[in-house]
């Protein structure tokens, strides 16, 4: 097995300085009723953030004149970064996702041009399909979180944080790219980091404590955090940076997606709200939780464009 290519924070400033021209700086806004802040990704270009890994990866990729086609595994917000990062750069993206993704989810890879396989049940079944492709067919397969560059460009987000001088930052977690980008960023800067997961989805936590590396994740709103295993670069680098892990029910998760929309105005899905519920087991003067996606599925009904951009979706396996 080869070594493994650890990230640096210089690589997520390079990676800052990378997508500077082309991603958003997202709000900080404060939540009077949480006494927290709350850092809006839900507002990032393809409502998650995702795309900045995705970016940062490719844009690297384009640099070295390497003009592949692009194959990813996705639960739904890292092929949508792949979907919109190859459009920018004029790549061919291949996205392989689990047949019971969210239809918005699927809808949003479609529309940005990526092709989208459907294939298996759970990301995992779609990892295995993703990489066997890449080697067949010599593409560039593009990991969701095990990836030091798509871990670099996550860390941009905790690089934006650090003017709002917080004590305690909560991130979600599911492969735990996000919280290894942040974990480069935060603990320079003396910043305690939290992440968050759902009860009986939590990969991380279990190879953390010393359990088994592989679970099988129960059914959960927030569909992408749910992987049987955390990545093995990730999981390096968030061993001893992270201060806790802090799992909070699926109830709890609907709640805090319910009155981030009722109180706050802000639109989250499932993954999004995880660390908002997780506010209220982590003690701090300044707080900040990661708002990472809002790409809920509202299940308004399909138009009949819709159902013919649908057609074009492969289903495999």
């Amino acid at each position: 097995m080869l070594p493994l290519k650890i990230p640096t924070l210089d690589s997520v400033h390079a990676a800052q300085q990378r997508l500077s021209p082309w991603i958003r700086r997202t709000p900080v806004i404060r939540s009077a009723q949480r006494m927290a802040w709350l850092k809006l990704e839900n507002l990032q270009y393809t409502g998650a953030y995702k795309v900045r890994g995705a970016l940062n990866a490719l844009l690297i990729q384009r640099e070295i004149g390497d003009y592949r086609p692009i194959v990813a595994a996705s639960a739904g917000n890292h092929g949508a970064g792949v979907a919109w990062a190859a459009r920018q750069l004029g790549l061919q993206a291949i996205i392989a996702v689990p047949k019971n993704a969210p239809r918005n989810k699927i809808e949003r890879m479609v529309a940005l041009g990526a092709e989208v396989v459907l294939h298996g049940t759970d990301f995992d079944q779609c990892l295995v399909w993703a990489q066997r492709k890449s080697i067949t067919q010599g593409w560039r397969f593009l990991h969701a979180f095990d990836d030091p560059d798509v871990i670099a460009g996550q860390g941009t987000v905790a690089l934006e944080l650090l003017k709002y001088k917080p004590e305690v930052v909560v991130v979600p977690i599911g492969g735990g790219g996000l919280a290894a980008g942040h974990a480069l960023v935060l603990k320079e800067a003396g910043v305690r980091l939290v992440g968050a997961q759902i009860e009986g989805v939590d990969a991380m936590a279990s190879a953390l404590r010393g359990g088994p590396k592989r679970i099988s994740p129960r059914p959960t709103v927030a569909d992408s955090l749910r992987v049987r295993q955390a990545g093995s670069l990730t999981r390096v680098m968030c061993q001893g940076a992270l201060e806790s892990i802090v799992l909070v029910s699926e109830e709890a998760t609907l709640e805090a997606m319910r009155s981030l929309a009722v109180q706050d105005g802000i639109r989250a899905e499932g993954a999004g709200a995880v660390a908002v519920a997780a506010l209220e087991q982590v003690h701090g003067t300044r707080r900040i939780a990661l708002v990472s996606g809002g790409n809920t599925d509202l299940k308004l009904g399909q138009s009949e464009h819709q159902h013919q951009r649908m057609r074009r979706v492969q289903h495999v396996g």
